[in-house]
């Protein structure tokens, strides 16, 4: 069974060619992720099928990922706790013929928004996609306000669904993990009227106002530190990595949620100490309902916010790897894309997921994300002698970021997504080739 099998294994499109053609359609764009379709396609009748799927108005993005939602509850229950992360991205379209865009942060632009929650463990597996939102903003009209539905509501609806999952698996605890964008005080008072059925844990971006007239972050500052937490920050947007420590303090506040109630919630400033000259020091202020009165509980939660780089790591592979700005749909609607979107969403959580699980659990054996061709492949490829037993995971992603570029010395570490996404390219291409071979002979 192939790994689009096992994951859609509960799709319902109301007819079994569709389902089956489904799943094909993810098989086959996960071997090329960031071909075209054509070029993922095995010859033209494959591709005219694949165009008419996405072209079905019988099909939904919601219907294919109904499925993958499945997949994803049964991973959450094996699960305490789980991280809900959610963000916002763009999707620019700019100069495509695709009717039903709307403009970007540039007026001019055009293209959708894309806010998923992808749920990742605290050890940052990812376990799947959940309340994935598309939509095309309105164009302004003069210096009226933007119609439409306000895009905070996103957030709002998003941790909605989160609690309400939360409520139907009792066993495990839904943390709802957002940045700045996220501090929105309907999303605090929304959370405390379900009952805190899920945690929230929101990068604070308002130095709110407490009853006694002080500001919110000067009281936590005021408070004697609980201790200071060390780690590695990982390079990135222009920054190189290096070693942080930051002292914590947290406040337990009360903050009026302006419907003549309040709101009791912890305040968590981190706060670099001795950041290298020229360097502005990492600051992270966070807002949860969860009680933080040891360094231990406190750092924890600095962990579990750190973890939201695993979204930020999704969009890369769904833009760069799977290259979903650049879908060759030619004269299409936005729900088309929509669609085409859906499929490349699960492609870029199981890359992501190949990375985790390859550092993570590395000696899981192969066999459970690869089917015999693909991990015999990555031996043959990497001119190695094929096991006759089947290999660790991690041995295999590792040959497999090979062809895509990784070095694999001993100070290189793990492959990281990139390099994974690059070599299954080369691995799918080789499968097809043995797979060709076996048919004709």
């Amino acid at each position: 069974m192939g790994w689009a099998q096992q994951e859609l294994q509960s799709i319902d499109l109301g007819d079994p060619r569709l389902n089956r053609r489904a799943v094909l359609l993810a098989e086959r764009l996960s071997q090329k992720p960031g071909s075209s379709i054509p070029s993922a396609c095995a010859n033209w009748a494959e591709t005219a099928a694949a165009y008419r799927f996405l072209r079905n108005e019988q099909v939904s993005s919601q219907d294919v990922l109904a499925a993958h939602d499945q997949s994803t509850l049964a991973r959450i229950r094996e699960h305490a706790v789980v991280l809900c992360l959610q963000d916002t991205t763009e999707l620019n379209f700019n100069g495509q013929d695709i009717t039903g865009l709307g403009p970007l942060s540039y007026e001019a632009q055009r293209g959708m928004y894309l806010h998923p929650t992808y749920v990742v463990t605290p050890q940052r597996e990812p376990l799947g996609l959940m309340n994935t939102w598309n939509w095309a903003r309105e164009l302004k009209s003069g210096y009226a306000p933007r119609g439409g539905v306000l895009e905070s509501v996103r957030w709002i609806e998003s941790y909605e669904r989160v609690a309400e999952q939360a409520l139907a698996l009792p066993g495990t605890r839904h943390v709802c993990v957002g940045d700045r964008e996220s501090d929105i005080l309907a999303l605090l008072v929304k959370a405390r009227d379900m009952d805190h059925a899920a945690d929230y844990l929101v990068r604070c971006k308002h130095n709110r106002t407490l009853p006694d007239g002080g500001k919110l972050w000067d009281a936590v500052m005021a408070s004697k530190p609980l201790g200071t937490i060390n780690f590695q920050m990982p390079a990135g947007r222009g920054r190189k990595a290096r070693a942080v420590t930051q002292e914590v303090r947290v406040q337990r506040v009360t903050l009026p949620d302006r419907q003549a109630g309040q709101l009791q919630l912890s305040c968590l400033i981190a706060t670099e100490v001795n950041a290298p000259q020229g360097v502005k020091p990492v600051v992270w202020r966070l807002l949860t309902n969860r009680q933080a009165q040891t360094l231990e509980e406190a750092v924890q939660l600095i962990d579990w916010y750190r973890a939201r780089w695993e979204i930020e790591l999704f969009f890369l592979v769904l833009k760069e790897g799977c290259r979903v700005e650049r879908l060759q749909l030619g004269d299409s609607e936005r729900l088309e894309v929509a669609l085409a979107l859906a499929m490349y969403m699960v492609i870029a959580w199981r890359i992501n997921r190949l990375m985790r699980l390859g550092r993570t659990l590395p000696d899981l054996p192969a066999d459970l994300l690869f089917d015999g061709d693909e991990w015999r492949a990555a031996f043959v490829l990497n001119k190695k002698a094929v096991p006759k037993e089947v290999p660790s995971l991690n041995t295999v992603v590792r040959l497999i970021a090979q062809r895509g570029g990784f070095l694999g010395r001993k100070h290189d570490g793990e492959p990281g997504v990139k390099t994974i996404w690059q070599g299954l390219l080369e691995i799918a291409v080789f499968v097809e080739g043995v797979r060709y071979a076996r048919e004709m002979g």
